[in-house]
């Protein structure tokens, strides 16, 4: 029984081998499609490490992630920038800046002005229903 033998991705492995490479897994710092790769030379590893875990009784809870970022590995490169064309730069993008802002308030008072309307429509057709009188004026009369 100890020699159980899975196929996966044309490999064959043993239980101790599934537990030589769990035990690489979480002793290294390496992904698990990292270690996948390794092992079976494939790219994707669709969850088979994981299933190994859970069969073999490890712990499936631990970090076998590597964060998304690493600091300072790239620093970024500061552009130098003359200092009469940053003047300019930074009053247009202030411009522009102020102008989005004033189009998306009049963008605003647009809307509440057609809701107003809406509202103001409806409230005479309810009336109109409601006391039987025409409140709109009626075009082309004659004075």
């Amino acid at each position: 029984m100890d020699k159980k033998i899975i196929q996966k991705a044309g490999k064959y492995f043993t239980v101790e081998e599934k537990h030589k490479i769990i035990q690489e897994l979480i002793s290294t710092q390496c992904t698990k499609v990292e270690i996948w790769e390794k092992y079976t030379g494939e790219e994707q590893e669709h969850g088979q490490l994981l299933r190994w875990m859970r069969q073999l009784g490890y712990n499936t809870g631990i970090k076998t992630r590597r964060p998304n970022f690493v600091s300072n590995l790239y620093p970024m490169v500061q552009k130098k920038i003359k200092p009469d064309r940053a003047t300019n730069n930074d009053d247009e993008s202030f411009d522009n800046l102020q102008l989005k802002k004033r189009i998306v308030e009049l963008e605003k008072q647009l809307k509440d002005a057609e809701l107003k309307a809406i509202a103001f429509s409806t409230m005479v057709d309810v009336a109109e229903k409601e006391f039987k009188i025409p409140i709109r004026k009626k075009f082309n009369t004659k004075p």
